[in-house]
């Protein structure tokens, strides 16, 4: 069976295709994203602007047209924190909706926390014990933890790198005082957070999800040996520091020179990097793992997983 996943993000429209089967692990076969960064077409009363709505619907038709050619049997769309937090929201989902001839998914901040540990649980598998996970959105940082498929913690705050960049890094380049400031808001935001984290165990294995953190794990990360005689890349939190003030000197037409920063990434992998290197000291962690499955990977998983219940015996 052949199915697609939309997410809708902040950054990007990203299709995920996939062959699928009851109690199967899915097989990629087609991902194709359009950068949108949603987040420059806020208008100062928090609503979408008429031309990124018109965007967002061109990117979604074309996703859609590339899913009919991909033959998907089911298309799993979701749409997380920009199209939710709107305030022209609504007529955004509708518009959406229309351009897809379905219904959309909007994921909450907790959900997608609880997707995304869902897949890289899955990734890790059981005997990986405790987890933390960091996944950062454009729109927000969502942090989860706990022993099972289901996190013990699951909280999502507005700290994604795309309204870092436009709330406190809009010069390009920005300096360390912006940084500094962007660092001093990131601490308070967080502090409920590390707040309610004290209770969880000391995780075996801390994880970043997402494309922003695996861009950063190419630029001041290394490889190590995983499981089986594969390569998983680690991402030190000192290392990811000592990055942070030549970033925020370089201008974002020479930041994509550097190792893993794609030009799509650019302009906001400095706020990215303030964010993980705060939340990772906030919360004591001295280095992390990067998973390559995230949301859209927890979205088919849990698909899955209810096909593989409801098969015919």
């Amino acid at each position: 069976m052949r199915l697609g996943v939309l997410d809708i993000g902040s950054n990007t429209v990203h299709l995920l295709v996939a062959d699928v089967r009851p109690g199967g692990r899915p097989l990629a076969t087609t991902s194709h994203r359009t950068v949108l960064r949603l987040m420059r077409y806020l208008e100062p009363d928090g609503s979408i602007s008429e031309t990124g709505v018109q965007a967002l619907v061109d990117a979604v038709t074309q996703a859609r047209e590339t899913a009919n050619a991909e033959n998907v049997v089911e298309l799993l769309a979701t749409a997380t924190s920009a199209v939710r937090e709107a305030t022209n929201g609504t007529d955004v989902i509708a518009r959406i909706e229309a351009a897809l001839g379905q219904d959309l998914q909007v994921l909450g901040g907790e959900s997608e926390a609880r997707f995304t540990f869902l897949a890289v649980r899955r990734w890790f598998g059981w005997s990986a014990g405790q987890i933390l996970l960091f996944d950062i959105g454009g729109g927000s940082l969502e942090i989860a933890a706990g022993p099972d498929e289901l996190p013990d913690i699951a909280a999502s705050v507005p700290l994604g790198a795309g309204r870092a960049t436009i709330e406190f890094l809009p010069i390009d380049p920005p300096g360390e005082d912006a940084t500094e400031r962007l660092r001093t808001h990131a601490r308070e935001t967080l502090a409920p957070i590390v707040d309610l984290m004290r209770e969880q165990p000391k995780p075996n294995h801390v994880v970043g999800s997402s494309k922003a953190i695996r861009s950063l794990a190419k630029l001041a990360g290394y490889p190590a040996p995983g499981w089986s005689g594969s390569e998983r890349m680690l991402l030190p939190r000192a290392a990811l520091g000592s990055w942070i003030p030549r970033l925020a000197r370089l201008p974002a037409s020479a930041r994509q020179e550097l190792p893993g920063i794609t030009p799509d990434r650019t302009f906001q992998i400095v706020a990215a990097a303030v964010v993980l290197h705060t939340a990772m000291s906030s919360l004591g962690v001295d280095e992390l793992e990067v998973s390559p499955w995230a949301l859209r990977e927890g979205v088919l998983l849990r698909y899955i997983e209810s096909l593989s219940w409801s098969a015919p015996e």
